[in-house]
């Protein structure tokens, strides 16, 4: 039987590797309110229009989706709400520095559960993919399947 939380959730943003040539990850805590643990315990988390910006030097996402908890009352959090990214003072002031460089933003591409058992997002500086650089990317990933039908024959 399946248990209904569990504490090995990885969620994974695959859009993110297709749009973007990731360039530095960093790991960052989330702020999240009232039942968006046991949402994201479950598993009920969509990670692929999300986006990191700043704020009066501090850190949110957005576009992340955070399923209503199901047994959660009026008290229940907003599915789409932003969400303050928890890092450190110098981590904060390279992201910032590195971000209003031409053509680089952030892009969450993780949302894990620590050992610790707090939730964490694993966000990363990007450079958008040219349409070309994205044929090359569906090329290499069709060879690598191709290979590996062959390997397994």
């Amino acid at each position: 039987m399946k248990e209904r939380f569990s504490n090995d959730i990885n969620i994974r943003n695959k859009q993110a590797h297709f749009n973007y040539e990731l360039l530095d990850k960093y790991i960052a805590g989330l702020s999240l309110r009232g039942t968006e643990i046991k949402s994201i315990r479950e598993g009920k988390v969509n990670l692929q229009d999300g986006y990191c910006y700043f704020n009066n030097g501090e850190a949110f996402v957005k576009g992340i989706t955070i399923t209503a908890y199901a047994q959660g009352t009026h008290y229940n959090h907003e599915a789409a709400r932003e969400r303050k990214l928890l890092l450190k003072k110098a981590e904060l002031k390279k992201l910032e520095a590195s971000v209003e460089e031409k053509g680089l933003t952030l892009v969450p591409t993780r949302l894990f559960i620590n050992e610790r058992g707090l939730a964490k997002l694993e966000i990363a500086i990007g450079r958008g993919k040219k349409t070309h650089d994205k044929r090359e990317s569906i090329k290499e990933r069709d060879i690598k399947r191709e290979l590996s039908r062959v390997k397994l024959k």
